[in-house]
């Protein structure tokens, strides 16, 4: 990157080293007065364009020569996409890292399995609490997301305040974490946004996301349909769906069996945080022989086809306890990311062939986008009326079409 500081030393910069251009790797950076924030630190799906590459992480070069003035990194939430990069690349850093009591549990309990960050600061802070570094004062608002603590931040500065959104949507009924803090939102909006840093994803999809609550009842629905084993496959990090997939096994009268250790993660720090209370047992994979196979609802890492997680085991019959018969249910509770199609294609044509009942969101209610529609987008610029828009977390169509609309809401 071409960028002479000496020029811009009291500017507001904003630097996305990822997640502009393409979705995943979210890492933005924000600089004022010699100074530097980082918001977010993610990895990202490799396509098939890089064979036996799982992972991908952002070139973080710019970052590491402006390491002596980074004064934290700030994550909005644990989502792989803003936080995966840190058990890789964290050795290049050493700034404290900001974080809710759910991000910070989560985050220690990755680098404990991964290493890689053993030495990380994790400073914990409030959901919806403030944080002063150098020249940024920011104010955060907890807004839905799929996970809990999901929090955008108001940066304030001395030229303006930005609005860095985050994943986000609209969601009267988010089952597990915060609705959206509105009050605050409008507040900061009629105060003035100089700049809103926003999610582009569901940029092409009118109309509203849906709601986790109205999803519960659709999948408590289907499994109770479901006369043979149910296996349903979902992100790990998806805590609302995780909850939602368990109360579906528990309104069936089915055991619940978790294949997956970053699903028992995840579960682990939720509740450490104060979430996911009440659940009933939750089994690990060995115990499936004590229970009929109609009475069992297994959930599985490895929704996007991932080749070493339990679903594509399953499906490959290389799993060491599970074994789909003809029959069995597959339920994919999850979107089908771009660029993943082969992946998971491969998966279903392998399940299908083993006898398997396909349940996807090609033509099932098995789904809720973590991120705003359309029109959710329109309320949020309604509300926040910022002066610049900067689309990010989308590739080049995504980014574009956001501008269209932008400049179409004023």
């Amino acid at each position: 990157m071409t960028l002479d500081l000496k020029k811009h030393k009291e500017d507001l910069l904003f630097v996305p080293l990822g997640g502009c251009g393409e979705i995943g790797m979210n890492l933005n950076m924000y600089h004022l007065d010699g100074k530097w924030i980082i918001m977010d630190f993610g990895a990202g799906f490799a396509s098939d364009y890089l064979p036996g590459v799982d992972m991908i992480v952002p070139d973080v070069s710019f970052a590491v020569e402006q390491k002596e003035n980074i004064l934290g990194l700030v994550l909005t939430h644990i989502h792989e996409d803003h936080l995966g990069a840190i058990t890789y690349l964290w050795q290049e850093f050493d700034c404290p890292i900001y974080a809710t009591p759910f991000a910070a549990a989560f985050l220690r309990s990755k680098i404990a399995a991964n290493r890689g960050a053993d030495h990380a600061n994790i400073i914990e802070i409030e959901s919806g609490g403030s944080l002063e570094l150098g020249p940024f004062n920011l104010e955060f608002a907890e807004v839905t997301h799929s996970v809990p603590e999901m929090n955008a931040a108001i940066i304030k500065t001395k030229h303006g305040n930005v609005y860095h959104t985050g994943d986000w949507k609209f969601d009267p009924r988010p089952m597990v974490g915060a609705c959206t803090d509105d009050k605050k939102l409008k507040k900061a909006g009629k105060d003035g946004i100089l700049a809103m840093v926003g999610d582009s994803t569901n940029v092409f999809s009118p109309g509203h996301s849906g709601s986790e609550g109205d999803l519960r009842k659709s999948l408590i629905k289907l499994v109770g349909q479901c006369e043979r084993m149910v296996i349903v496959t979902t992100f790990a990090s998806n805590v609302a769906r995780v909850e939602t997939i368990i109360r579906a096994a528990e309104a069936n009268g089915r055991k619940v069996i978790m294949a997956g250790r970053s699903l028992w993660r995840i579960v682990a720090a939720a509740q450490e945080a104060g979430y996911l209370k009440d659940l009933p047992e939750l089994l690990e994979s060995d115990q499936i022989k004590k229970y009929p196979l109609e009475k069992l609802l297994i959930i599985a890492t490895g929704c996007q086809g991932e080749g070493l997680a339990a679903t594509s085991k399953i499906a490959h019959g290389t799993h060491r306890d599970i074994t789909i018969k003809h029959g069995d249910s597959v339920i994919f509770a999850s979107k089908i990311i771009p660029g993943n199609e082969k992946k998971i294609f491969r998966v279903f044509n392998q399940l299908v062939k083993l006898g398997a009942e396909l349940l996807t969101e090609k033509d099932h209610f098995v789904h809720v986008s973590g991120h705003p529609n359309v029109d959710e987008m329109e309320k949020m610029y309604k509300m926040i009326k910022p002066q610049i828009t900067v689309p990010v977390h989308g590739e080049d169509v995504h980014i574009h079409e956001h501008i269209r609309l932008a400049k179409e809401w004023g």
